[in-house]
């Protein structure tokens, strides 16, 4: 069974952050430039946010706050969960419905090793069955 670091071998490990001073609308020109949905908030002492589209979506757009004077510190979610690299793609899965989050920073002590979206997870538990019937029509044939 596939574990979290099967997926960062596969996907990569870049990690996209900002600084919790930086502003929302540098951090959604990163988001917009590397293509992803949210980039962890960082300080020295590691993760200390992260903020995501539906961040940005939900509280600076519904409460007209501007963009460029709101500091990602003020919206991020800051309740971070962040998992170990040999969860298995399953419990992870499980722990992202139950928490309704969308990303996974997946970490090593203090270090992160990388950050898992739902997407990644359902890819590759789709490649592990897309594997699981290969073998067994293989099987079958022989």
């Amino acid at each position: 069974m596939k574990t979290l670091s099967d997926v960062l071998r596969t996907k990569g490990t870049d990690v996209f952050s900002i600084r919790p001073y930086d502003n929302v609308h540098d951090a959604m020109e990163v988001m917009n430039d590397k293509g992803v949905g949210a980039l962890l908030v960082v300080t020295d002492d590691g993760v200390a946010g992260i903020l995501s589209e539906r961040d940005v979506a939900r509280k600076i757009t519904l409460s007209d706050k501007v963009a460029r004077q709101t500091p990602a510190a003020e919206i991020m979610t800051d309740r971070v969960t962040c998992v170990a690299p040999d969860i298995h793609i399953h419990e992870a899965m499980q722990l992202m419905t139950e928490l309704r989050v969308r990303h996974l920073p997946v970490v090593s002590g203090k270090k992160v090793l990388g950050v898992v979206s739902i997407g990644d997870l359902v890819k590759a538990i789709i490649d592990d069955q897309q594997f699981t019937i290969e073998q067994l029509q293989k099987y079958i044939s022989s």
